[in-house]
C-alpha cells in the first residue's frame, strides 16, 4: 500500500509532536551529569504546595504536560480556590535556575526565589524576591514599577524588553553566582547585579524589605509561583544548586 505525501507529512508531524511531549519536563543526559532538578514532572503538583499552607490550590491544573493557572475570565465575580505556590524543597547559595511561560493579555505572574515561609509573612511578594511575568505591552514604562517580564519587581527594571508574542512560549533564566545575580529572556540578558554592591543595596532598602533574608545576604529560601488572578503557563521548570 502507497502513502500519498499528506498522509506522510501528517505521520511525520504526529511523530515529531509525540518526541516533543515526551521531552517536555525531563531531563537530559547532560541535565543530570550537571545536577539538574525537575521542579514539575508534568504529571502532577508532587514537590509543591499551597504557600503558608497545606495542598495545592485547584485553580493549579496540569494540562498535557503543562502548568495551568486557570483564572476565568470572570475571575473578579467567580470565587474560586486560589493562592500563590511555593516549594517543599529549601534552596542556599548560588543557583541556576531555568524554566518556560506562557501568557496572554493582561497575565501578571512571577517567579518568586528565597521564599521565607512564616506567619509573620502573610503574602509571599513581602518575603521573596520576584522575577516578573507579565503582558509587556499592557504594563508600560508610565508606572512606577512596571510590569515588563524579567523584571525584579520593585527593584529594578529589565534593561531591555525581548518577549515573544502573546500564546507563544518564553524561556526565562535566572542565576546566582559569586554574588552576581542574572536575570535571562529568551536568550537576552536583561538584568546583572552584584548583590553586594551600595547599588543593589539601595535598591533593595528602597523596597522595604530590610528584614528580608535575601535583603541581608542570606540567600536560602523555596521557589515559588504566583496566582495573582490572571492565566498563565509554565512547563520544563528546572535547578541546579552551585
Amino acid at each position: 500500500m502507497s502513502i500519498n505525501r499528506f498522509t506522510l507529512g501528517l505521520l511525520v508531524c504526529l511523530t515529531g509532536a509525540g518526541l516533543h511531549a515526551q521531552q517536555l519536563n525531563t531531563l537530559s543526559a547532560q541535565e543530570k551529569k550537571e545536577g539538574w532538578k525537575l521542579l514539575f514532572n508534568g504529571r502532577d503538583l508532587s514537590g509543591w504546595h499551597k504557600y503558608n499552607g497545606k495542598g495545592t490550590p485547584s485553580s493549579w491544573k496540569v494540562e498535557q504536560g503543562v502548568l495551568h493557572l486557570d483564572v476565568p475570565k470572570t475571575a473578579g465575580a467567580t470565587p474560586r480556590d486560589a493562592g500563590d505556590i511555593a516549594t517543599d524543597a529549601v534552596f542556599s547559595g548560588d543557583f541556576e535556575f531555568k524554566a518556560e511561560f506562557k501568557i496572554e493579555k493582561y497575565t501578571n505572574s512571577g517567579f518568586f526565589f528565597f521564599v521565607e515561609e512564616s506567619p509573620k509573612n502573610e503574602k509571599i511578594y513581602s518575603t521573596a524576591l520576584e522575577v516578573q511575568v507579565g503582558d509587556d505591552a499592557l504594563y508600560q514604562k508610565e508606572v512606577e514599577h512596571p510590569h515588563s517580564s524579567g523584571d525584579l519587581f520593585g527593584i529594578a527594571d529589565v534593561r531591555i524588553q525581548e518577549p515573544q508574542p502573546l500564546g507563544s512560549w518564553n524561556k526565562v533564566d535566572v542565576s546566582l553566582k559569586k554574588n552576581k545575580l542574572t536575570v535571562t529572556i529568551n536568550g537576552y540578558v536583561v538584568q546583572e547585579h552584584d548583590v553586594t554592591s551600595a547599588d543593589w543595596k539601595k535598591r533593595v532598602a528602597a523596597k522595604s524589605q530590610k528584614g528580608i533574608s535575601f535583603a541581608n545576604g542570606k540567600f536560602v529560601g523555596r521557589i515559588g509561583l504566583q496566582d495573582w488572578n490572571t492565566s498563565v503557563w509554565f512547563r520544563n521548570i528546572k535547578v541546579k544548586n552551585g
